[in-house]
């Protein structure tokens, strides 16, 4: 038999060992799932220059499913990936790259699990000019020399920004490899629209934005846009016939286009939310399809090009 003061002492220790675990368990309790889905609110930050495209693949996923709600706030890229480190309400942005590994390694430390990513599609860079500009074709170094100031051409070239945009960011790495912009020559605007309507109104300017914003003979609006400005051709530098060619869906699956950049998702969350199904509503079939509706090459379902001649009779499969 134990003595009395010892059981006392065992049965203490035992309780307050409980209470240090009840504790610890109410410290590290897991957040209450407010949302699936198929039902609930969200907010996400996307890249400006995919407006059209996101606000269209949104317009469906709530259409299929009346109970969920994704806020969209449109912005440069680099105040995407600020929201996702720094703002616990954003659970996803889409941006044309996905997370380095020391973005990796800094959630895994600070949330205990690294934010699913990956590529849905890619993207074209367009070359705009005005109406009636005497120019139609340009190469990627054309336009390096021209960024850098080195070629002469009396001719403004218009961003959406000039910090912390995507397609800022593709024309410094891409173009510029690092070099500075000659900022006598590069403006800045506040967003893709801005720009289309800074060359309609200028004669001597070229514009570079997403191709969303004035690639889809199928909107209207687009439509009415390209009665003032134009699209550049592009020399294609890997293509035998030299071809200088426009961006298209066509070019961009072809490679033939030369100025593309990927569009990716990244998702901050580590349950079945409503951010994970817009992400699997974009990366399969009805997403995909929307982006091809869009004119951009969907990046994870094939859709194949079959060359025929007129009047001949396809093969069944």
């Amino acid at each position: 038999m134990i003595p009395y003061p010892i059981k006392n002492i065992a049965a203490i220790t035992i309780m307050a060992v409980l209470l240090v675990a009840g504790v610890g368990c109410k410290q590290k309790s897991v957040p209450v799932v407010t949302d699936s889905p198929f039902n609930g609110t969200i907010h996400i930050s996307v890249d400006e220059s995919f407006k059209p495209v996101i606000e269209e693949q949104i317009k469906v996923y709530e259409g299929t499913n009346p109970g969920t709600h994704i806020i969209a706030h449109y912005k440069p890229e680099a105040e995407c990936i600020k929201d996702l480190i720094r703002d616990s309400l954003t659970r996803m942005i889409i941006v044309t790259r996905g997370l380095t590994s020391k973005e990796e390694h800094y959630f895994e430390d600070s949330i205990g699990y690294v934010p699913n990513w990956d590529r849905v599609a890619t993207d074209a860079i367009a070359v705009v000019l005005h109406q009636n500009s005497a120019d139609s074709v340009f190469s990627a170094e054309r336009l390096r020399k021209q960024l850098s100031g080195q070629m002469g051409y009396g001719q403004q070239i218009v961003f959406d920004g000039l910090s912390a945009t995507s397609t800022v960011r593709y024309a410094m790495d891409t173009l510029l490899q690092g070099k500075p912009f000659d900022t006598g020559v590069v403006k800045a605007v506040k967003s893709s629209a801005d720009v289309l309507n800074y060359v309609a109104a200028n004669q001597n300017a070229i514009g570079v934005i997403g191709i969303s914003w004035i690639g889809n003979p199928e909107d209207s609006a687009q439509l009415q846009m390209l009665k003032k400005v134009k699209l550049a051709y592009v020399k294609c530098p890997t293509c035998s016939d030299s071809a200088y060619v426009k961006p298209s869906q066509f070019s961009i699956m072809a490679r033939r286009y030369p100025l593309v950049r990927g569009l990716y998702y990244i998702v901050k969350e580590n349950y079945h939310g409503l951010g994970s199904g817009f992400m699997n509503f974009l990366k399969y079939e009805r997403g995909q399809l929307v982006f091809r509706r869009a004119y951009l090459w969907p990046g994870k379902i094939d859709f194949y090009i079959r060359t025929v001649k007129i009047n001949e009779k396809l093969k069944k499969d």
